[in-house]
């Protein structure tokens, strides 16, 4: 189900045919505004005259309603806008964006804009939502914990929680608000599963650059600037990754941890978006083909898991290394049993892989040399060993601390 008639895809616009030119430009996406810090939620309403909105649909949880509702609706009217609620209701399929779609189309005055406050489903719905009515999306994370909120597209589920496609937009969020006040008062194994995304899009857009076929995910060449900005993404997450977890357990909002959420948000979702991704995202869309891994366990945390494979398929050993070592220590799993597998599920694996091999739109290609089902499903298993070596020497008390709550 899908109320797109003709869905947009930007590979035909920004890349060529095989063959039909060497020249494949250079492009960069990003919002057209990226506002942070503690309490700017406080104020959206006056941030909206941007763009300007007069009558606003804001998609919400019904406990992010209970949450931040009354203060929400408070600022858009203190600059008299409009505020239609309309509650989430948890997945970001096709029949939940059509259902609300539906929902705002038969309201007597027509909305003339959206905003998405809750996690990275609702973020990805209220961008959805907002296309098909062609309305502007203004995006407001209540987690830090992947970077959806700057992108534009959206990663469409099955109602049953799979994977089913990716939806891309012409144009990026008008405006991306993310209140650390907010980030700090959620659960800290959120925040870390964003640093399990964010830390791959360093690896993963270095490769699109360094290889003469990497792509970006809207089929054009990495920039320079998205390169630079995954790279400083990395390195604000080992200098202040850990102590940005101690933030959060003391639900305190200081410079370690504002620094993390720009990292997870704004330099991982432009790095993303415009730098490419390879088989630490394939590996992780494979992953949510099994039913009890995707159930269990966030993005962020399959990435992870990606990531190190990625790593040893590159023959990376020192940074697979560096990175295992890094997450163990803030909490995200490094091995299959830390997401509920093991060498004993070779059917899983086998469906891990084949979907990452086959998936709509084949990442792997991305990498320098041609890459099989075998290498692939070699690079989980080498990385899984290498991660039980880590979990023995660095400890997984970080990780049992996180799940065992």
């Amino acid at each position: 189900m899908s109320s797109i008639t003709v869905p947009y895809m930007p590979q035909p616009v920004f890349s060529v045919e095989e063959g039909a030119s060497p020249s494949i430009p250079r492009v960069l996406i990003s919002p057209y505004r990226y506002i942070q810090g503690d309490g700017v939620l406080d104020h959206l309403g006056r941030y909206l005259s941007i763009i300007p909105s007069k009558r606003t649909a804001v998609l919400i949880s019904e406990g992010g309603r209970q949450r931040n509702g009354a203060g929400l609706l408070k600022s858009l009217s203190t600059a008299r806008i409009e505020g239609v609620m309309v509650t989430f209701q948890g997945e970001c399929s096709y029949e939940e964006i059509d259902r609300v779609v539906d929902l705002l189309q038969v309201e007597a005055s027509p909305v003339d804009c959206l905003v998405a406050v809750g996690g990275g489903k609702c973020v990805d719905a209220g961008k959805s939502i907002a296309y098909r009515l062609g309305i502007p999306v203004v995006i407001c994370p209540s987690l830090a914990s992947n970077d959806a909120p700057c992108s534009a597209l959206s990663v469409i589920y099955t109602e049953d929680g799979a994977f089913k496609a990716f939806e891309f937009f012409p144009m990026s969020p008008a405006l991306v608000v993310v209140d650390t006040r907010i980030i700090a008062k959620a659960p800290v194994r959120y925040l870390v599963a964003g640093m399990g995304d964010a830390m791959a899009t360093w690896y993963e857009a270095r490769t699109c650059l360094q290889s003469h076929r990497g792509r970006s995910v809207i089929g054009a060449r990495p920039t320079l600037a998205a390169g630079a900005l995954a790279e400083l993404c990395a390195n604000t997450l080992f200098k202040h990754g850990i102590a940005a977890v101690e933030a959060v357990k003391n639900t305190q909002v200081d410079d370690a941890l504002e620094g993390v959420v720009e990292a997870n948000t704004l330099l991982s979702g432009v790095g993303f978006e415009s730098g490419g991704i390879t088989v630490a995202h394939s590996i992780t869309q494979g992953l949510t083909m099994v039913h009890a891994v995707h159930q269990r366990y966030l993005h962020g945390e399959m990435v992870a898991i990606g990531l190190l494979a990625q790593l040893v398929l590159e023959e990376k050993i020192g940074e697979a290394r560096q990175v295992a070592e890094f997450f163990a220590k803030v909490g995200l799993p490094i091995h299959l049993g830390q997401i509920g597998l093991s060498l004993d599920h070779k059917r899983q694996l086998d469906d891990v892989v084949e979907a990452a091999m086959t998936m709509m739109l084949a990442f792997v290609k991305n990498e320098p040399f041609d890459v099989d089902a075998e290498m692939l499903l070699d690079a989980v298993l080498q990385s899984h060993e290498l991660g039980l070596q880590i979990a023995q020497s660095v400890g997984d008390e970080a990780y049992r601390a996180m799940h065992e709550t």
